[in-house]
């Protein structure tokens, strides 16, 4: 009887289960991590906030519509390019004999059978498809943030300062949960190159989530863009 259990050996299950771990373990740390030391998405969603409430201001708003649209074109271009590498990795499923002999020939590659080579490139295929609907969505939450600034009332219509300021926490929070969701696509493209190095070994694959996750917490949150990005907060006040 076919046990899926034995096809692997232990290592490469292992493997598989830091990936994910690591993967979904990285996200909720980051998440958390931020309430205590603001994260380079924190402090730039608090910069979206800002943004949507000199909004408010403007009396054209043409600019912040430019804005949006330029946003959007980033998970925009994610999304067209994961659609290549689909049909790219469905093209490789269809012809694994062939590239299975070609990945082969690479030194420290893994002498492997057909159907472990096919799980690997199911692997990758199972991240890219995730970060396809990750990139849609973000794609999706840009628009609806272009329709809040369209439908925001003109400038001299906010009678008060708390309708500036709710205007503001709900659009900006809008954005913000656009660029956080087009941050869960760029991760799955960080740990799709962790993936990839499944194809030397599961050793290698382990390794690749380490440093993944490494690059991915200094760049959260030791980077020099967030010094830059906190060096305003410890700024002084302009005067009055």
């Amino acid at each position: 009887m076919f046990s899926l259990w034995r096809v692997l050996p232990g290592i490469d299950w292992a493997a598989i289960a830091l990936l994910f771990a690591g993967w979904a373990g990285y996200a909720r740390f980051a998440q958390a991590r931020a309430a205590v030391q603001p994260s380079l998405l924190a402090l730039t969603n608090r910069e979206r906030r800002r943004w949507m409430l000199q909004t408010t201001w403007r009396e054209n708003r043409v600019i912040d519509g430019v804005v949006v649209q330029n946003l959007s074109t980033s998970p925009s271009f994610f999304a067209s390019t994961t659609i290549l590498i689909i049909g790219g990795l469905l093209a490789v499923l269809g012809t694994t004999d062939k590239v299975n002999e070609l990945v082969r020939e690479i030194p420290f590659a893994a002498r492997t059978s057909l159907l472990v080579f096919d799980l690997k490139v199911v692997l990758l295929l199972g991240i890219f498809v995730y970060a396809f609907f990750r990139f849609t969505w973000a794609l999706r939450q840009y628009t609806f943030g272009a329709l809040l600034v369209a439908a925001a009332p003109a400038h001299d219509q906010f009678h008060a300062a708390a309708d500036r300021e709710a205007f503001a926490e709900r659009a900006g929070r809008v954005m913000g949960l656009a660029a956080e969701t087009f941050n869960d696509g760029l991760r799955a493209y960080y740990f799709s190159f962790a993936a990839v190095a499944w194809f030397f070994s599961g050793w290698a694959m382990m390794a690749g989530t380490a440093g993944v996750i490494v690059i991915l917490y200094r760049r959260e949150f030791h980077s020099d863009m967030l010094a830059v990005l906190r060096s305003d907060e410890a700024a002084p006040a302009p005067p009055r």
